[in-house]
């Protein structure tokens, strides 16, 4: 390891929060378009393309789970060894993120949380939003639903996480005055898709929904 890209993992963790893809668990809303085993499969490629794209910055990862990690379905996945793994507690997602974080930052200069649903986050817009932090003291990614695909941070409120109501149209809105109201600067970034709904499947990268419906067919 250089001394370049160890001081890079030292600066920042990415944190990915995501749970086992497993049938009838996992991308429900999916089902009507690609069927149980489909939308199953759609969520555990959502993942696997996830953590390389957040892998591949370089930078820290952590993915944050349910099941814990110690539980044997995800070593069905073949995860890359960099990635440090950490279990979710319990509560709401406001509750989950914010202790994650909180966490994170005792030993990172730079925490980014990202979620498993949105492919258009690449690497190199992963790459952009951590360089934002270096003039800004927030970023965020907004995702066309009303809710956020990346939050990034060089500290950590409460107020961030506290008394949303999650997966809803008016979660971004709600964070970037929190932000505001903090007096904290941010970088804000164009809308991504989620794919959580069968009308999202027309933002997925060429040839994915080819396969997943192959899935489907195979399993009917």
């Amino acid at each position: 390891m250089t001394a370049d890209l160890s001081a890079r993992q030292q600066d920042t963790c990415i944190i990915l929060f995501a749970k086992y893809p497993a049938p009838n668990k996992a991308k429900t809303r999916l089902q009507p378009a690609l069927g149980v085993d489909g939308a199953a499969c759609m969520a555990r490629q959502l993942l696997l393309h996830s953590i390389e794209q957040a892998v591949d910055t370089g930078f820290a990862v952590e993915l944050c789970v349910s099941p814990a990690p110690t539980d044997p379905c995800w070593q069905a996945l073949d995860l890359p060894s960099s990635l440090r793994c950490s279990m979710q507690t319990d509560g709401d997602l406001g509750l989950r993120m914010l202790i994650a974080s909180q966490c994170a930052l005792q030993h990172f200069d730079k925490v980014m949380l990202i979620g498993t649903d949105c492919p258009s986050l690449t690497t190199a817009r992963i790459q952009t939003a951590i360089q934002q932090l270096n003039q800004h003291d927030a970023v965020m990614i907004p995702a066309t639903d009303g809710g956020y695909v990346l939050l990034g941070f060089k500290r950590v409120d409460e107020s961030l996480f506290s008394d949303i109501v999650w997966s809803t149209p008016s979660v971004a809105a709600v964070t970037k005055q929190r932000i505001a109201t903090l007096g904290w600067t941010l970088a804000l970034f164009d809308p991504l898709p989620d794919i959580d709904e069968p009308k999202d499947l027309v933002h997925l990268p060429s040839g994915w929904l080819d396969s997943q419906l192959n899935t489907k067919v195979d399993n009917d």
